[in-house]
């Protein structure tokens, strides 16, 4: 009995002679130039899609280091501003009791981009390596990343909705500091790189496991 997960003799539209337009889903005969439906250039595969995979990857990794090692936010308190980087601003809610958002932010702001890393780079090479994934490993692992690609930016909107509510005066301001930049390119980044993957790549593997 052949295990389901592994998708033995997995036909892909190429070798049926199709390719399907990747804007509006029309599916067109191999060779066909241009969508007939909504006028895009037809392609079987994106032969550039980890070239800018791994450069949208690198430069959000890159971002990252600063929007760890910079302040996110900058309280002023009666006159004296303290800075908090994402950890030291997690460290300061277990303190005073908020177990539940210091958790939260530590998810989206640490666990959450480390593993995009790392998942998106284990599909770029996984697609060119035999046998680091098998059958809808990769298929399911390319929608979890899709998939949580929209939480990423909860630390940027925190800090956005802290600066925007406490503003006191001389008692009390909130303002973002230069890790909130870094942080949000890094999610943009990331979120292109993810974007620019070709998951029809991950068929292609397929056909690599059956020879």
């Amino acid at each position: 009995m052949e295990d389901a997960g592994t998708a033995p003799g997995a036909l892909t539209a190429r070798a049926a002679g199709l390719v399907a337009c990747t804007q509006c889903g029309r599916v067109h005969p191999l060779g066909t130039p241009q969508c007939r439906r909504c006028g895009s250039d037809l392609a079987s595969r994106d032969d550039t899609s980890l070239q800018r995979v791994w450069a949208w990857l690198f430069a959000g990794m890159i971002a990252y280091v600063p929007a760890n090692l910079s302040p996110m936010l900058l309280t002023s308190t009666f006159g004296r501003t303290r800075e908090n980087t994402i950890i030291g601003g997690v460290f300061e809610l277990f303190d005073h009791g908020s177990y539940g958002v210091a958790l939260v932010i530590f998810l989206a702001s640490v666990v959450v981009p480390i593993g995009k890393f790392i998942a998106i780079a284990y599909l770029a090479l996984s697609v060119r390596s035999r046998g680091l994934a098998r059958g809808h490993a990769r298929q399911r692992l390319y929608e979890v990343v899709e998939f949580i690609g929209r939480w990423s930016m909860i630390d940027v909107f925190v800090v956005a909705i802290l600066s925007a509510l406490v503003q006191l005066d001389f008692i009390a301001t909130v303002k973002p500091g230069v890790a909130a930049a870094s942080f949000a390119l890094s999610v943009a980044f990331t979120m292109l790189s993810a974007q620019a993957f070709d998951p029809r790549l991950i068929w292609d593997s397929y056909e690599v496991e059956e020879t």
